[in-house]
């Protein structure tokens, strides 16, 4: 392989290019844009991926605990800010439980995590642990699934209303507001990203990081196949029960 640098328009065509592995394309995401996920299904999705929703201020804290540059810690506290909210503001994480309760979920059953399958908690862990011990450099690039992030958001806002009408409108604000703050996000985290890898090893290093979260969130979607589509959720050949751990500190 040759050590020549890809240019920076050849680089991000690499990183756009990983799009072929977004977890749009997982059949559990397919089904549900076309109508074909059962009440389940959605339920069971929007339960476990809450998991993430609250992991991703604990991944933002990490890169901003081992950033040293001041300009760029301004600029990534606002993500915190998205899903925390900021004093007299709700946040994502908010807009996430309301979009639970629209589907039916009683917002304490969301909170108290008990539906939240082992392999979306070890594959979410995975990532919030990589990003407490990578450099800052390389947890915030490891963030550019966001280049993708606008389409999922749109076609759920596209699709879902029209196949899932006992779901309520107001649950759909989060895909709304999040298709503009991926948008800024993907500037921060592409403009870092191709400044900071300026060699050939170290741009074929950040592709594979880049798949690495890609495979995370793949692997959230295989959990949730067994569980809700393939009815084989963690026990099922010895219990019906959600027997496995809710989070402990181990």
């Amino acid at each position: 392989m040759t050590n020549t640098p890809l240019t920076p328009a050849e680089f991000e065509q690499a990183l756009r290019a990983k799009g072929a592995y977004y977890h749009i394309h997982h059949p559990y995401h397919v089904a549900m844009y076309h109508g074909r996920a059962t009440r389940e299904q959605i339920q069971g999705w929007v339960a476990n991926r809450f998991y993430y929703q609250v992991n991703i201020p604990l991944k933002d804290a990490a890169i901003l605990a081992n950033c040293p540059d001041r300009e760029i810690r301004r600029q990534w506290i606002q993500r915190l800010l998205d899903h925390d909210g900021a004093p007299g503001s709700e946040g994502g994480i908010e807009a996430w439980l309301r979009l639970g309760e629209a589907v039916g979920l009683e917002r304490e059953r969301i909170l108290s995590q008990e539906l939240v399958l082992p392999g979306v908690r070890f594959a979410v862990d995975a990532y919030v642990n990589f990003a407490r011990r990578a450099s800052w450099q390389e947890a915030a690039s490891s963030s550019l699934t966001e280049l993708f992030a606008p389409q999922i958001h749109q076609s759920r806002l596209d699709s879902w209303p029209q196949h899932y009408p006992w779901i309520n409108p107001d649950g759909y604000a989060y895909f709304r507001t999040r298709l503009g703050q991926a948008r800024r996000d993907v500037e921060h985290g592409l403009r870092i990203t191709l400044e900071h890898y300026q060699t050939r090893e170290g741009q074929a290093r950040m592709l594979e990081i880049l798949q690495f979260k890609l495979d995370i969130l793949w692997t959230m979607l295989d959990a949730m196949t067994m569980a809700y589509e393939l009815e084989r959720p963690p026990y099922h050949s010895v219990t019906r029960d959600n027997v496995w751990h809710r989070g402990i500190a181990l």
